[in-house]
């Protein structure tokens, strides 16, 4: 099963994350399937590439409940929905 989770990257005390597609027998530093995103805490910035959220997403990724508030954040969910509504 793959998950979209957080890998923690930066230096002490200044931690920033990666969102990426991992399988979930990884730990979480460990081999990811493809990077998705990037989430700065301290600068409370966000990038996602839509396109690759959406493509895991809808092959069953299931977001840790992090990733689904970033995710929720930044409106991805509805462009899910707005697909599955328009092709399914």
């Amino acid at each position: 099963m793959v998950k979209l989770r957080l890998k923690r990257c930066g230096r002490k005390q200044r931690a920033v994350y990666r969102i990426v597609a991992i399988d979930v027998r990884f730990r979480r530093e460990g081999r990811d399937l493809q990077k998705v995103g990037f989430y700065d805490p301290i600068k409370n910035q966000t990038y996602s590439n839509v396109p690759a959220i959406l493509y895991f997403l809808e092959k069953g990724a299931q977001p840790t409940g992090t990733v689904h508030d970033i995710s929720k954040k930044a409106e991805i969910l509805k462009e899910l929905r707005f697909n599955q509504t328009k092709f399914g």
